[in-house]
């Protein structure tokens, strides 16, 4: 999930800020248009990962979020992915393209 997209969510919910947690994503990201990596493998940290779709939201956004958080989530949700090589993921971490 992209960071920018964390006060776009807040703003559509009237809301100053809402914490990472929350939005049940395991990866959150800033300076990085995430479907620019449609198709592609990435790493990071030592991880390769693959895109593999997007990641819509789920109706358990209204309970996470408050009423209205499903329709805040669409469009905003990030990106699905598959492990193509495990490994360790740190905070700080750069996205990287594999070549």
């Amino acid at each position: 999930m992209q960071q920018e997209h964390l006060h776009a969510i807040a703003s559509c919910l009237q809301r100053e800020a809402i914490a990472p947690e929350v939005f049940r994503r395991n990866i959150v990201v800033s300076g990085l248009n995430l479907l620019a990596l449609k198709g592609k493998q990435f790493r990071i940290g030592n991880v390769v990962l693959e895109y593999t779709g997007l990641c819509h939201p789920c109706s358990k956004m209204e309970t996470s979020l408050g009423p209205g958080g499903y329709n805040a989530m669409r469009g905003h949700g990030g990106i699905t992915t598959r492990v193509v090589e495990a490994g360790d993921i740190a905070l700080g971490d750069d996205v990287q393209a594999c070549l």
